[in-house]
C-alpha cells in the first residue's frame, strides 16, 4: 500500500544516517476506502493525491514545532511502499489517516521524496503560522494554508537522499 509520510529535512538527515525513519506518532496518510467513500469521483491517482496533499498539510504541523534548523519552512513528504499488514485504517482519526506498526520505515521502502521549492518558503511560513486557526475553521487561516498547499514540491528518486542531504 503506498503510503504518505509527513516529514522534515531533519529527519531526512537521520534517514540517510541510519537507514531507518520513524513515522511521527505512528501516522501515515493513503488511499483509503474512506477516502474513496468520501470522493464521490476521482481515478485511484487523483484519491492518492489526496493523501498526499494530508500528508503535506501534517508537516506543517511537524514544522510548526520549530525544531527543524536547516529548512524550516519546506514541507517534506516521504512516500512508502509497505505490506498491508503493518497498515491499520484510522478513519475516525480523518478519512485517508493510516496507524503504522512498527513506526518505522527503511529506505528500502521509500518510493519518493517530495519537498517544498526553495520559492515556496514564503507561503509556508505563513502556513505555518495559520495552520492551529485553520484546522479551527478560521477561513483567512484556511486560505493562507491553501496557498502553501497549491505550491509544487519538487520530486525525487529515492537514491538522491545522500546528495539531498549533502547539497541542499
Amino acid at each position: 500500500m503506498r503510503i504518505y509520510l509527513p516529514a522534515t529535512f531533519a529527519m531526512l538527515t537521520g534517514l540517510n544516517e541510519t537507514g531507518k525513519m520513524p513515522a511521527r506518532s505512528g501516522w501515515g496518510f493513503a488511499a483509503t476506502p474512506a477516502l474513496v467513500e468520501f470522493y464521490t469521483s476521482g481515478d485511484e491517482e487523483e484519491i492518492g493525491y489526496a493523501a498526499y496533499l494530508d500528508a503535506a498539510e501534517a508537516s506543517l504541523r511537524l514544522l510548526a514545532i520549530g525544531d527543524e534548523e536547516a529548512f524550516p519552512y519546506r514541507r517534506v513528504v516521504v512516500s512508502v511502499d509497505l505490506d498491508d499488514s503493518v497498515v491499520t485504517l484510522a478513519p475516525d482519526n480523518g478519512e485517508s489517516v493510516v496507524a503504522l506498526s512498527p513506526a518505522e520505515i527503511s529506505l528500502a521502502d521509500i518510493a519518493a521524496i517530495h519537498i517544498d521549492v526553495e520559492e515556496a518558503e514564503e507561503a509556508t511560513r505563513a502556513a505555518i503560522a495559520a495552520i492551529d486557526a485553520s484546522d479551527l475553521g478560521d477561513e483567512d487561516a484556511e486560505l493562507t494554508v491553501g496557498n502553501a498547499q497549491d505550491n509544487f514540491m519538487a520530486f525525487y528518486d529515492p537514491t538522491e537522499l545522500p546528495f539531498l542531504v549533502e547539497l541542499l
